[in-house]
């Protein structure tokens, strides 16, 4: 697997932390042994997933000669948090559209990352409602920036195409060297999967590598079937711009069971993960992707999908500065 030949901004100094959470696993009780990588230390303002595919994404816009960034995401997006972190390290500019995904969740005042667009210096922030052609929305904005003498460059949603999708096939080499190094074999991984970038890279750079670890994913949009054939479709095309072997359909596991009420909507299962993540391990996951992802796990340890004896990898995709956004939700 020859990452070497594209193009990366590092925005992170080494590896992300492996770490066990005995005393999740202590108070599930069932025999599974938890790990957690750290992913939510990653650099730029806050952490999270977005910034392994931004240092890909990133880079291909400064080799463009671009000088602002356009992408889109839900009112509280940790991808534009991000863009515009990476945006601000550059000494680009970033504009945003924002897709309001449930009607009446966008407000400009809100605190978390809506409070940080504005506080990380985004040029422009517009809402369109769900439904919204989002790639003429950007490609308007292209084309004002063009008009006014500028260089734009479109990062689609969470940072999920084939280029992006790379920064989690690095991720796979990764932990895989991690593991080595540690003595600890890890029977499966557990992760978010929401526009797909992560789950996608992760089984692209773990087929590459010729590890067996399975990714479960954890859908926090789509149903089980409209969730597997994004995965797979966007691990085909990044297997095919990497030049190794693409997945297996059957190496798409999706798991749609903690979606609940829709995108961002809270359930009982995300606040129970979320309130014991912090109560017992002192780590502080979001309401709308690890939280949900955490669910999942929880779910698959209590029900005996994960059994008893496995070590299990969960890997944090950030996303805590959106938690002042969802307090009155999560207040026990």
């Amino acid at each position: 697997m020859d990452l070497a030949r594209f193009p990366r901004r590092r925005y992170t100094a080494g590896q992300t932390p492996v770490e066990p959470l005995p005393r999740l696993s202590a108070a599930l009780g069932a025999g599974v042994d938890i790990w957690i990588k750290r992913d939510d230390l990653l650099g730029l303002a806050g952490g999270g997933n977005k910034t392994r595919k931004l240092e890909f994404l990133v880079a291909a816009a400064l080799a463009e000669g671009a000088d602002t960034l356009i992408t889109v995401g839900a009112p509280q997006s940790n991808h534009c948090r991000l863009t515009l972190a990476a945006a601000a390290r550059e000494g680009l500019k970033c504009r945003l559209v924002i897709e309001e995904r449930v009607k009446g969740s966008y407000s400009p005042d809100a605190l978390g990352n809506n409070f940080l667009f504005q506080l990380l210096g985004a040029e422009s922030v517009r809402m369109v409602a769900l439904g919204a052609d989002l790639t003429a929305e950007m490609a308007a904005d292209a084309a004002a920036v063009r008009k006014a003498g500028g260089r734009p460059y479109v990062i689609p949603g969470g940072g999920s195409n084939p280029l992006g999708a790379l920064g989690y096939a690095a991720c796979a080499a990764e932990l895989v060297t991690q593991s080595f190094e540690m003595g600890r074999v890890f029977d499966r991984i557990v992760v978010a999967s929401g526009s797909a970038g992560t789950h996608a890279g992760l089984l692209v750079g773990l087929r590459a590598l010729n590890s067996r670890l399975p990714v479960h994913g954890v859908s926090v949009r789509r149903d089980t079937a409209a969730q597997t054939g994004n995965v797979l479709a966007l691990a085909q095309a990044t297997a095919a711009l990497l030049g190794t072997p693409a997945p297996d359909a059957e190496d798409v596991r999706v798991d749609d069971a903690q979606v609940g009420p829709g995108y961002s909507l809270p359930t009982p299962a995300m606040v129970e993960a979320v309130q014991m993540l912090a109560r017992e391990e002192g780590v502080l996951l979001d309401p709308v992707y690890s939280g949900k992802a955490m669910a999942g796990l929880i779910a698959s340890v209590r029900d005996g999908r994960i059994p008893r004896g496995e070590r299990v990898v969960f890997l944090h995709t950030g996303g805590a500065p959106s938690l002042p956004a969802f307090a009155n939700v999560l207040r026990a």
